[in-house]
């Protein structure tokens, strides 16, 4: 169970990938990346109760807890959105319900990207958050964990 990354292990790997670039042309084509290697979420998922409310792109976001821990599975209709919550998922995916609900998630902040996102796609970004944290909150109180 020791090889688990923390939420703060991974955000700074991510931190550290960014830094890599130096330019948001170069981070855009790096997030484009990651929504195209997101595995494809399972067409029954993608319902109504499942979309994301307060993105302007249909962003599709199941939860899933196995053993105390939060699995999330996604997907979008707009390819920026699904690296943004490939992203997301890379980061709390698999993490203990506890820390999720907790993470303040600062490498969004880091790497600039509130910023450097329009503002209907930084709301979307939040209402992601939101809702997975959600579900982490909603698992915790049906298990009582």
């Amino acid at each position: 169970m020791n090889d688990i990354k923390t939420i703060k292990e991974i955000e700074n790997e991510i931190v550290e990938d960014f830094s890599l670039f130096d330019d948001w042309d170069g981070k855009y084509e790096y997030i484009i990346d990651l929504g195209k290697k997101l595995h494809p979420l399972d067409k029954k998922y993608k319902t109504a109760e499942n979309i994301v409310k307060g993105c302007q792109s249909t962003v599709w976001l199941h939860a899933e807890h196995k053993g105390g821990r939060i699995f999330y599975y996604a997907d979008s209709d707009a390819i920026i959105v699904k690296g943004l919550i490939s992203m997301l998922i890379k980061v709390l995916s698999g993490q203990p319900v506890e820390d999720i609900i907790s993470a303040d998630l600062e490498f969004i902040d880091k790497i600039g990207m509130k910023s450097h996102l329009a503002q209907t796609r930084a709301n979307g970004l939040l209402a992601m958050v939101k809702q997975m944290k959600n579900y982490a909150i909603a698992f915790k109180a049906v298990n009582q964990i």
